[in-house]
């Protein structure tokens, strides 16, 4: 039976802990990780955090429809996804992303498709924190919707 891992927190998460809870399991023959990191946002020099929100229980049922949609394109043995909230320095990590299946396609492709749709898709709201102590809202990205918009266009066709 295939498990779900779903998680919005506060604290910093063990990367490798989370990739060896699918590299344990026998039937798992890829397991694909994706982490994203806090990085300077903006044309400034002078950004020293990254603060994220979002909406409690919203965004929860957001991300569970996000891995419900992978796992209906790709055989998936398992899927972890946690995504941080609150203040975070450059460097640390924001969100965690991990496929497994029995092969490397699947896992490739549905953690692709994981990134893509919950950058489009989950309420997430990123402000960066200035060195003067002002702040500054995130734009979403057209880049960010053109990526998900690939996957909606193969939406009737399951990769194998």
């Amino acid at each position: 039976m295939a498990v779900n891992h779903i998680r919005v927190q506060v604290e910093d998460f063990d990367v490798g802990a989370e990739v060896r809870r699918w590299s344990a399991n026998p039937a798992c023959g890829a397991v694909v990780s994706f982490t994203g990191l806090v990085r300077d946002y903006g044309d400034r020099q002078d950004v020293v955090a990254l603060e994220l929100e979002h909406y409690p229980g919203m965004t929860e049922k957001a991300l569970a429809g996000i891995v419900c949609e992978a796992r209906q394109r790709w055989s998936l043995k398992g899927v972890t996804l946690i995504h941080r909230v609150g203040r975070l320095a450059l460097g640390e990590p924001i969100v965690l992303v991990v496929a497994a299946s029995s092969h490397r396609r699947d896992a490739f492709e549905a953690a692709n498709f994981l990134m893509d749709y919950l950058k489009q898709h989950a309420p997430f709201w990123k402000c960066e924190i200035l060195a003067d102590g002002s702040r500054h809202w995130v734009e979403a990205r057209a880049g960010d919707a053109q990526a998900a918009a690939r996957w909606d266009a193969d939406a009737g066709a399951k990769p194998r």
